[in-house]
């Protein structure tokens, strides 16, 4: 915590207690957390759904709250999660539906939310290894488009996501939910882009530009090495500085009537491009 005196601080571990009232302090502050100048004030963010808990646990992150409603269960694992969390050490509570709802940020809840301490982790404290793979991510606007790279760089193996001078708040509950549960199972680095540039040129790590503006095809350059795929802004793209440090700019061919992709697609077809080169050359199973 920020060691602020008027900081949110979840109350001591008691028993399970029951809240069917949206005017209760805890329901009340919960709601707080869509809200990202609240959620930094009180340096927490807040976890929906099955999945999303279930890997923020199983990756070892401390979970201070749990508030969970039976009647919006989808399945029977339920039950077992939300004892593994209150044997973590994280306080339960049970809501009735209206409560639920009222806190929740999907439209179809699944009855469980979970409130946990943000996490930074600055680029400069960070060192690759010889094989690093990595995507950064400027300026990305959009917090869907952000959790859907997260559900990218897990699925492809990317070692960190870097991001890069960045205009959405990671922890926004739209990139939380877009990322169903990622962000607690690939590293999440952040800096400034000249701090990002200087980062990759120390350690050795070769810059590859997705941009429309090259004849260069992703699928004729050697994605092997040590490299960062570096994606730009939805609506301009990537900006001069890392245009201009790129060892390499290449583009994904278009065929039709459109000239870009979505930067989530985008992300997703690069990566696999990584992932099909490294595996041809051993160096993923």
């Amino acid at each position: 915590m920020s060691g602020d005196d008027n900081a949110y601080r979840p109350p001591a571990a008691r028993e399970p207690e029951i809240i069917t009232s949206p005017q209760n302090p805890l329901v009340k502050n919960v709601v707080k957390l869509s809200d990202r100048r609240q959620r930094d004030r009180q340096e927490r963010l807040a976890i929906e759904g099955y999945r999303a808990v279930s890997r923020a646990l199983d990756n070892r992150f401390v979970l201070e709250e749990l508030f969970f409603c039976p009647e919006l269960y989808l399945g029977t694992n339920e039950p077992d999660l939300v004892a593994r969390v209150g044997a973590a050490g994280a306080r339960l509570t049970q809501v009735s539906r209206p409560v639920f709802e009222k806190i929740a940020y999907r439209d179809r809840p699944e009855g469980l939310l979970a409130v946990a301490p943000q996490f930074r982790r600055p680029l400069q404290d960070q060192l690759p290894d010889g094989k690093s793979f990595f995507v950064v991510a400027e300026s990305i606007e959009k917090p869907g488009n952000l959790g859907t790279m997260l559900r990218s760089c897990d699925a492809a193996g990317v070692d960190a996501l870097i991001l890069s001078d960045p205009r959405t708040d990671i922890f926004n509950p739209n990139v939380v939910r877009a990322s169903i549960g990622t962000l607690f199972t690939v590293p999440v680095w952040q800096a400034d882009t000249p701090t990002c540039i200087q980062w990759c040129r120390d350690h050795g790590v070769h810059v590859l530009a997705a941009t429309p503006h090259t004849d260069l095809l992703h699928t004729d350059v050697d994605m092997t090495g040590p490299i960062a795929v570096v994606m730009g802004t939805e609506q301009v793209g990537l900006t001069d500085a890392w245009m201009d440090a790129a060892d390499l700019q290449v583009k994904i061919p278009m065929y039709g009537q459109v000239d870009s992709l979505n930067v989530a697609a985008a992300t997703t077809i690069l990566l696999y491009e990584v992932v099909r080169q490294r595996r041809a050359a051993g160096l993923m199973a």
